[in-house]
């Protein structure tokens, strides 16, 4: 209801620009307005992209009926905030070697309740995604659905904001990338069945980053383009630093569930990752600093792999954490330690209070030839991995407490020294079988 000046205004005015003008102070602005129709037949773009500009300037929303927009090569303009209904607007991408929307240097736009169709057609050469948002302070993108993009669905470069609760599918390559984030989150998404990646949070240069990455449901990331771990991960954290991954169910992955490649400084807590092609959670590289807690991780070929103390990879805190059912298969040839692995830990690492249940090989493996320094592994229980723990015995090795855990059903050994890829000694945990070894402090473990 209007009321004072607001009312006089409005029956002062004409009678066809008095439903604008309460429109406008209603805070919308209806495409009709403009000639833009739903279900039309042919290119709504130049109309559509007037009716943008033109709400954009008065500084209102601009509301989308239901039906299908048949549009293409779209920019957004600052202040601009589409609305739509949920599940009946929809945005059809018209054409090919351009994208659907594009905006740069904005201060604040949003998207809402919109479906983005990709239809599987070809996007320009340097178009990275079916929508692209370059330099965004503040974006919103919140229940709309992203599909059918042959190469990423969305892609964010140097933005802040909030990637609220979309459904991102049939991404040629990945559901959502982040470029050099400032301030953004990604919640509570659901994103599947893309072709490289299910989330990346990138870094050109490393550095401070920040993002939030929590409750997204991500399911079924192939590797189209191959590699062996720089496609198929649900989430991907490549130079980024101090980015939280939290509370995300991550499914079905060619490779990795979490990865963070060179990512100092993140969090990796209670997230689900089940059936993972390779190692389920990895932090890998040149990184300092990594918290892995409270995971629950069911399936492939390495559960939680901490890792590459030669290039920098150093100092984590890996506890509370479930791991099961680890096979000796993985998606390319074994290299190294090898897969069949529950967790993996070299440099500077806490690793206490995890359970470890049902792993081909090796339930925690300790150190890579003289890669190993600082490292206690207490609290732990493994049962059910032919070696309970495979600990370096190379040269050069350093110090490595493992104490207090339980090991059961260990048949090959509860804790075994290994130089590189063969067993050196017997089980450690026998009376005098550590002699010698002046780096290991083995004690007071179970073993059943």
């Amino acid at each position: 209801m209007l009321t004072g000046g607001l009312a006089a205004l409005a029956a002062s005015a004409p009678p066809a620009r008095a439903a604008v003008r309460v429109a406008d102070l209603r805070g919308t602005i209806d495409v009709a307005e403009f000639g833009v129709r739903p279900n039309a037949s042919d290119d709504q773009s130049r109309l559509l992209q007037t009716a943008i500009d033109a709400a954009a300037s008065r500084g209102r929303a601009l509301f989308l009926p239901g039906g299908r927009y048949t549009v293409a090569n779209l920019r957004l303009p600052s202040g601009i905030r589409l609305v739509g209904l949920p599940g009946q607007t929809r945005f059809d991408y018209q054409g090919g070697g351009g994208h659907l929307l594009y905006c740069e240097k904005g201060a604040a736009v949003g998207l809402e309740g919109i479906r983005f169709d990709g239809g599987n057609r070809l996007l320009g050469e340097y178009t990275p995604a079916l929508l692209h948002f370059v330099d965004v302070d503040d974006l919103e993108i919140a229940g709309c659905a992203i599909t059918g993009s042959a190469k990423s669905a969305l892609a964010l470069d140097r933005c802040g904001g909030r990637i609220l609760g979309n459904r991102i599918s049939g991404a040629g390559d990945a559901g959502i990338r982040s470029i050099e984030a400032t301030g953004l989150s990604i919640t509570d998404n659901h994103v599947h069945d893309c072709g490289n990646a299910g989330i990346l949070v990138y870094r050109w240069q490393a550095g401070e980053d920040g993002s939030l990455v929590s409750g997204n449901r991500i399911e079924r990331i192939a590797a189209r383009s191959g590699g062996t771990g720089q496609n198929g991960n649900g989430i991907n954290v490549f130079r980024a630093h101090g980015v939280v991954v939290r509370g995300n169910r991550v499914t079905d992955c060619a490779f990795s569930a979490i990865r963070s490649n060179a990512g100092s400084n993140i969090v990796i807590q209670g997230n689900s990752c089940l059936r993972s092609g390779e190692t389920a959670i990895y932090s890998e590289f040149g990184f300092q600093g990594a918290v892995i807690a409270d995971n629950l991780v069911d399936g492939g070929a390495i559960g939680i792999s901490i890792a590459n103390f030669l290039d920098g990879g150093r100092l984590a805190n890996c506890s509370g954490n479930l791991v099961r059912n680890i096979v000796n298969t993985g998606p390319y040839p074994a290299e190294v330690q090898g897969f069949g692995i529950g967790i993996a830990v070299e440099a500077d690492t806490v690793l206490t209070g995890n359970v470890v249940d049902s792993v081909a090989r090796f339930g925690l493996h300790m150190g890579w030839g003289e890669y190993l320094r600082d490292v206690s592994a207490t609290s732990n229980v493994v049962r059910g991995a032919p070696t309970g723990v495979a600990v370096t015995v190379v040269e050069g090795a350093g110090p490595a407490v493992i104490a207090s855990n339980l090991i059961s059903g260990a048949d090959k050994g509860a804790v075994v020294g290994y130089r590189w890829t063969e067993a050196a000694t017997g089980d450690l945990t026998r009376g005098g079988a550590a002699d010698g070894f002046d780096h290991l402090a083995i004690r007071d473990n179970l073993v059943r």
